[in-house]
């Protein structure tokens, strides 16, 4: 017996036109009892915190190809979600239904912004002309939905991973034919963003790695890699399309090793082939994770280096070795994203739920739940985030840290002054320095008074 998944092949329901019957907008309800999860209670998306409306703060998102092209399959069992949209097929037709029941649900939820791959979207056709033309036809329809429904586009970005051709990368595939193949598909791709109104276009480099360094020049790849980097870069301009670019970084997964390993590892990358002045980090904490850092590390280090633009708001099981894409529910984990956040005030892109309902959430109502939950643990956190940024003490207790520094010899090794010998002969004159305590359990307790 085979396990491989299998294309759903569910009926075609569709309700009088109403592909999620029975629920209506989710409205914000403070005072709703516990059990209610089909509201919001904490997020109410035009009070004012911190100068802006929370829905401008936090820019949700929902992305295509989980929410609408998930079925639940995994590498040991069948599809379990049998959408009454859904026909299964690879047609047009069935490529409009599934589009039509997506901006239905973010009219219900209310989210102002979504997210595709392209091959999400649009079938592929016989060859790579009829493949463009039916993108093209999608994007048409896509543009007539957005202009009925008012819901933007956050970003797009080019699947350059599922194909069989990208086996051994994209733009760091050894054979210059695949590099070509990967190209013709950004080109299209900033074409339909620039056509849509997109904000941004996503690059994430899940074959841009190594299974085995013995077959493999590194060195050239990366180098590739850049030029690759610098024709989009080029083309985006010579199009006219005016949204930013981002890299979205991640460890492993489906390679052994992937160049985007890290925020780190980008900046270094984009930096090293002069490249930072353009492209920017789409931050997905669940990589971050996979990368051995906390959930935040990527999200602050980035900010804190000028780089975060957006972020795929989402979360793993810490115990487990993959990407399990869950909704971020942590209110705590939340807080210190949207800290970073506002302290480098606010994002170009937005909170993109690139998460995916558990294998064992079949309704269509969890869907909703999975997202509401979601934006109201950020609705919290955004203002426990604002407290501690108003309060001051936590931002206080750090720079006291760094007292040191802001004066005397701190403030000629911070300005580049000072030399070896100028220290050397400080530490002859000041002797040894007494240790001083980090006080970590201190800033842990004080984060918990807020959240």
């Amino acid at each position: 017996m085979s396990f491989a998944p299998v294309t759903s092949q569910s009926a075609v329901e569709e309700n009088g036109g109403e592909y999620f019957p029975g629920i209506k907008k989710i409205e914000y309800r403070p005072d709703a009892v516990v059990s209610d999860v089909m509201c919001f209670k904490y997020y109410n998306p035009q009070e004012v915190v911190h100068g802006r409306t929370m829905e401008e703060w936090l820019r949700f998102s929902v992305c295509y190809w989980h929410t609408f092209r998930g079925t639940g399959a995994d590498p040991f069992g069948f599809p379990t979600m049998n959408r009454p949209w859904d026909d299964g097929s690879n047609s047009m037709e069935n490529a409009k239904r599934r589009l039509r029941a997506a901006f239905e649900f973010y009219q219900k939820l209310g989210n102002k912004y979504w997210t595709f791959h392209d091959r999400d979207v649009a079938p592929l056709g016989k060859d790579w002309a009829e493949t463009n033309v039916f993108l093209d036809e999608i994007t048409d329809y896509i543009a007539e939905l957005q202009k009925q429904t008012g819901v933007k586009l956050l970003w797009t970005t080019s699947n350059l991973f599922a194909h069989p051709g990208y086996a051994c990368g994209a733009s760091t595939n050894p054979d210059a034919h695949v590099f070509a193949m990967a190209a013709a598909q950004v080109k299209k791709g900033l074409e339909v963003a620039k056509r849509l109104g997109g904000e941004g276009f996503v690059f994430w480099g899940g074959r841009e790695g190594y299974q085995s360094l013995l077959n493999t020049d590194v060195k050239r790849e990366l180098d590739h890699m850049a030029a690759f980097f610098r024709m989009a870069i080029e083309y985006k301009k010579k199009i006219g399309f005016n949204g930013q670019l981002y890299i979205e970084p991640k460890p492993k997964e489906p390679m052994k090793h992937q160049y985007d390993y890290d925020a780190q590892t980008v900046i270094s990358f984009l930096k090293t082939y002069n490249l930072d002045a353009h492209i920017k980090l789409n931050i997905e904490p669940n990589h971050t994770t996979l990368a051995g850092h906390s959930h935040e590390h990527d999200v602050i280090l980035a900010s804190k280096l000028g780089m975060l633009g957006s972020v795929d708001a989402n979360t793993g099981s810490p115990d487990l070795g993959w990407d399990t894409d869950q909704f971020p529910m942590d209110v705590k984990n939340a807080t210190f994203i949207m800290k970073a956040i506002i302290e480098q005030g606010g994002l170009i892109g937005g909170l993109n739920f690139d998460c995916k309902v558990r294998r064992e959430s079949t309704a269509l109502e969890d869907m909703f739940i999975a997202h509401i939950g979601a934006m109201d643990t950020f609705a919290r956190a955004l203002k426990a985030a604002v407290k501690i940024i108003d309060d001051g003490v936590i931002p206080q207790a750090v720079k006291q840290r760094y007292a040191s520094y802001d004066s005397g010899i701190g403030a000629r090794i911070e300005s580049g002054e000072a030399t070896l010998e100028e220290l050397e002969t400080y530490i002859l004159t000041h002797g040894t320095p007494v240790p001083r305590s980090g006080q970590q359990e201190k800033f842990e307790a004080l984060l918990n008074r807020y959240v």
